[in-house]
């Protein structure tokens, strides 16, 4: 039987199902876990990035792009979409949506909650604060790779599961990071993080909050 840290609640698939600019909010506070021979390790979210599909174009699936790499976003929601970045690291995504809609969820960071230790060996270092502070960092920390690519996370050893909630007034939006090359969807605030959570990543002044989750609607936001 798998183990359930913290005794929390495994989302089911109905959360996954819903459009990503709705559940990347909902997913703070959500407790992120890799069940792995070494060890449990679990961190609570502190930060996302919503992408919208074919109409964002800073989004992999944008134009409708289907390849090998992105075929799993054009599936249900409720899988794990990991890509490489810089040859060397990996980021986490939950899809988002149903088929034909490739909708994500990036995780930029987390707050180690479960199995720091086991995090501090396989990141080498001793700094709690910089465990999980970056997509990069997190999926290290966590031991997410290539082999987690299309895992299903109401079925697999990685899954979300319920742990804290949040006010929207505790909700920090802003613009993306890193994605200079997108043209209409830039500036956009559809990232979201907690507001004062020290594990969030460290991120350049333009990219800092423009308000609250009780102030901005995402949805109904164009340019910030």
């Amino acid at each position: 039987m798998r183990q359930k840290p913290l005794k929390t609640r495994i989302l089911d698939r109905s959360f996954y199902l819903e459009p990503a600019l709705t559940a990347s909010a909902a997913l703070l506070g959500k407790l992120l876990v890799h069940e792995t021979e070494e060890g449990i390790t679990a961190g609570m979210i502190v930060e996302t990035e919503a992408y919208i599909g074919p109409d964002d174009d800073g989004a992999h699936s944008y134009g409708g792009r289907r390849t090998a790499r992105t075929e799993i976003q054009f599936g249900q929601g409720g899988f794990a979409y990991v890509f490489p970045i810089y040859g060397m690291y990996y980021c986490f995504n939950a899809v988002l949506g149903g088929v034909d809609v490739p909708e994500v969820c990036l995780v930029r960071a987390l707050e180690p909650v479960e199995g720091i230790e086991l995090m501090k060996k396989r990141r080498g270092t001793d700094r709690v604060l910089n465990l999980c502070s970056g997509p990069g960092k997190l999926c290290k920390a966590l031991g997410i790779g290539k082999a987690e690519y299309g895992l299903d996370l109401c079925k697999s050893n990685l899954y979300i599961a319920d742990y804290k909630s949040f006010r929207p007034e505790e909700i920090a939006v802003s613009p993306r990071i890193n994605i200079d090359y997108a043209e209409k969807c830039r500036d956009y605030p559809w990232r979201f993080y907690l507001k004062d959570n020290p594990n969030v990543s460290k991120v350049q002044k333009r990219f800092e909050s423009v308000g609250t989750l009780n102030e901005i609607d995402p949805n109904k936001t164009g340019k910030v």
